[in-house]
């Protein structure tokens, strides 16, 4: 994107001690398209996350960012380009790639007539964890969200934001490489949100690469790197720092650039 590029650019804000960068490619998508029949969702996308990092999709509603996600995570097969993950290809490769992903889809699918502790079971007998370790994890992810004391409660029962931090503990049991989260805390309130992220940042900090897409822009200052996308292509990778360079914020600075995408467009089809 023209005018980024900051190299003393701030790390992300208020997501914890950041972990050290690699700058190994643990995700890496290739060219990668999909449609729905005539509707064009993601053209020619091309991105790399680098391991241990956080790296947010943020853009226009329609952009196409949960049909990349639904792709990355191995629901949909690409109908071009490819996608590695941890050097594996997810079409090749899949049953071994979907060992590495915990996927949260907008809509996760907990059981509101289970309870916190059920919900947690069931997950933990799909992945096959057995034993002692069963106590460790439950331990480990229900006290990581805070949700020890409601373990009795009805998922059913619980407000928004716990429903979020309980899906995204039934999502981590079983310890996935990578974590790719599609408008987590859409709809929840600013503390859970708040919790929800102090969560990711200590996942990020024992080495979880993370790829998430975020309507909240406060959000995207807490991602190591962002995806700017709009109309179903990427019009940038940067970090937050860098995309709001010479703009007074990140908000300002994404609206300026949708605006010139669209303006390019606009142009082009005059021109031709």
């Amino acid at each position: 994107m023209p005018g980024y590029g900051n190299a003393d650019a701030p790390s992300p804000a208020g997501a914890g001690a950041q972990a050290p960068s690699s700058g190994e490619s643990f995700l890496r998508i290739e060219e990668v398209s999909y449609h729905y029949g005539a509707t064009e969702a993601v053209r020619d996308v091309t991105l790399s996350v680098e391991r241990g990092t956080i790296f947010g999709l943020v853009g226009s509603d329609g952009a196409g960012k949960s049909t990349l996600l639904r792709v990355a995570s191995t629901m949909i097969k690409p109908e071009a380009g490819r996608i590695l993950i941890d050097g594996l290809d997810i079409v090749r490769d899949r049953a071994r790639v979907k060992a590495l992903i915990g996927y949260m889809p907008q809509r996760f699918g907990l059981y509101q007539d289970l309870t916190v502790d059920e919900n947690i079971d069931f997950f933990m007998n799909v992945f096959g964890i057995r034993g002692e370790e069963r106590r460790v994890r439950r331990e480990r992810y229900l006290g990581f969200s805070n949700l020890l004391p409601f373990a009795d409660r009805a998922a059913g029962n619980l407000s928004g934001g716990m429903k979020q931090k309980l899906g995204l503990a039934c999502v981590l049991v079983h310890e996935p490489k990578l974590l790719i989260l599609d408008e987590p805390t859409n709809g929840v309130d600013p503390v859970s949100r708040q919790e929800f992220w102090e969560i990711l940042a200590k996942m990020r900090a024992q080495g979880m690469t993370i790829l998430v897409s975020t309507a909240y822009l406060d959000e995207g200052e807490r991602c190591d790197r962002l995806g700017l996308m709009h109309r179903s292509q990427i019009l940038a990778t940067a970090t937050p720092g860098e995309i709001r360079e010479r703009f007074e914020n990140l908000e300002e600075a994404i609206i300026h650039r949708i605006s010139e995408a669209d303006g390019e467009l606009a142009h082009d089809t005059f021109k031709h």
